[in-house]
């Protein structure tokens, strides 16, 4: 873990030098965990598995008949309008 003073007084370096042995770097503020750093590669791994898990979950929604047919943009923008 770095800490937010950490981060101000050696920038950059700080970063790259925790995170040449860890795949990630925890940024704390005031003794608590605030920021986690990772390389673009981890992040695009890990946002692809949250998207599968909502392609899941959607496919699941429909086979439970749990959806709602939109057939007009004023149903669409109502719709939207409720999430």
């Amino acid at each position: 873990m770095l800490s937010q003073n950490d981060i101000n007084e050696k920038g950059i370096k700080a970063i790259e030098k925790e995170l040449l042995n860890k795949k990630e770097v925890i940024i704390e503020e005031n003794g608590k965990p605030k920021y986690v750093i990772m390389d673009i590669e981890k992040y695009n791994e890990l946002r692809k598995l949250e998207l599968d898990v909502i392609y899941v979950k959607a496919l699941e929604d429909l086979k439970k008949g749990k959806y709602k047919e939109i057939s007009t943009e004023k149903e669409l923008e109502e719709h939207l309008n409720n999430l």
